[in-house]
């Protein structure tokens, strides 16, 4: 269960890091309408098998990105970056939104651990 939450975590950092360039946007998102579009997000991938399975594949990219950090393998992170980047595309318009405003929730809060825990529910969907 601690794996997965870590997993989970790690997905959504890699997440947030890799739309850096809108941090700079103001922090004013509505906590209540990210998780609302978090749960939709949730629903869409969760219905949609092709969807399902490039967000599992990002699960397992996730790993193996986090493997290339700590071994300061730079050429084969940004591939493993690259390829994320490719399937959140598939993942669609909903689930860049829903990136691009997690951006503006503090990281150490009760909203944050909310939202990650209702996409985390998508990791059930995964094989291990």
């Amino acid at each position: 269960m601690r794996t997965c939450h870590l997993n989970g975590l790690l997905i959504v950092a890699i997440l947030l890091i890799s739309t850096a360039p809108l941090y700079a946007q103001p922090k004013q998102q509505n906590a209540a309408k990210l998780k609302e579009d978090a749960r939709n997000v949730v629903g869409i991938i969760g219905g949609d098998k092709a969807k399902t399975q490039a967000y599992c594949q990002i699960i397992d990219l996730t790993a193996q990105l986090d493997q290339a950090n700590r071994e300061k393998d730079r050429k084969k992170a940004k591939a493993l970056s690259q390829k994320m980047d490719q399937l959140q595309k598939q993942l669609g318009p909903e689930f860049r939104a829903l990136v691009n405003g997690l951006n503006r929730v503090d990281l150490n809060s009760q909203d944050d651990r909310e939202i990650t825990s209702i996409i985390q529910s998508l990791n059930q969907s995964c094989p291990e």
